[in-house]
């Protein structure tokens, strides 16, 4: 928000801008000031610059903020051919446009206040991140805000859900899945839940600001001990010539010429090992290209996902 804008903007249009939800309150006071400090001190760890000034020169106790685009951008950098291949793979995942909401949210209030918006300088800071999970959302904002999450949750073999209650550390990806650290306030514990697990809507509830993250916390190594790692499988795959060329270079054999599912083109059978969950991602990003054959579960889990974009 303070990119996009050309003069210095006050602690407390910024507070109505991306901070409503906090009520105006002491407690609500209490838990701003420190979102509003933690922001910034994220932001200048980044290298980001926040210049500080006075918003009228007649009156030199209104302080606003602003950032300065040029200090903030990169200079031009140029990629070799495989870098730019593995920042396309990353630039991939960034895609969830709810990261963007209050963004844009305060771009709209800038714009009714007359405020002259310049929508080019937010190229330096695009972050979109894809999350097929409903209830993401929820757990990304209540692990920013510092928010209690109820859901229900049901675990493998368990017929019913369970309702739980988590203060959420943070959202992290393993093996192709999407989870949620936290403590647990039921079981007292750390805790590990898989998104995709989550039934019916999760709720954020509760003050912001209304727990803290114990120091030294490692979200990401907390998911690699707690969550269940993805077994290998061995897979067998319908690939058309000259398509997949990442599968074929981890292929542990290749039939060429085979029959295939159409005949537009001639198709190879592709044996490798690998993760199913993440295998099953990848084999979704070739489109028609790619058909697997064999296990049956990495079938059904790859139909299931094409089932659900349809259903959308």
């Amino acid at each position: 928000m303070l990119l996009a804008q050309r003069r210095f903007v006050s602690k407390g249009d910024i507070r109505r801008m991306l901070y409503a939800d906090y009520p105006d309150t002491p407690a609500g006071d209490e838990a701003f000031e420190k979102t509003f400090e933690r922001d910034k001190d994220d932001l200048r760890e980044l290298g980001v610059v926040i210049e500080v000034g006075t918003m009228d020169k007649f009156f030199e106790d209104e302080v606003g903020y602003r950032i300065p685009p040029d200090e903030s951008a990169l200079p031009e950098i140029r990629f070799e051919a495989d870098e730019a291949a593995v920042l396309g793979v990353a630039a991939r995942a960034w895609e969830q446009a709810a990261f963007a909401k209050a963004t844009t949210e305060a771009l709209r209030k800038l714009a009714a206040s007359g405020v002259e918006v310049d929508r080019s300088r937010l190229d330096v800071v695009a972050p979109r991140l894809r999350a097929e999970e409903p209830s993401f959302d929820v757990f990304w904002d209540a692990t920013r805000k510092r928010r209690l999450v109820t859901f229900d949750y049901r675990r493998p073999g368990e017929p019913q859900p369970t309702r739980r209650r988590l203060h959420p550390y943070g959202v992290v990806r393993s093996s192709g899945r999407w989870y949620v650290v936290g403590h647990d306030l039921d079981r007292g514990e750390e805790r590990v839940f898989r998104l995709s697990r989550v039934v019916g809507d999760a709720r954020a509830s509760g003050r912001a600001g209304a727990f803290e993250v114990p120091a030294g916390t490692d979200v990401r190594r907390i998911a690699d001990t707690l969550a269940p790692t993805a077994p290998d499988v061995e897979a067998v795959l319908l690939v058309r010539q000259h398509a997949g060329v990442g599968l074929r270079r981890r292929a542990t054999l290749v039939e060429d010429d085979v029959p295939g599912p159409d005949d537009r083109t001639r198709w190879d059978r592709v044996t490798l090992t690998a993760p199913e969950s993440s295998l099953a991602d990848e084999v979704l990003t070739y489109g028609a290209s790619v058909m697997v054959e064999a296990p049956e579960s990495l079938r059904d889990e790859v139909v299931d996902r094409l089932r659900r974009v349809v259903s959308r």
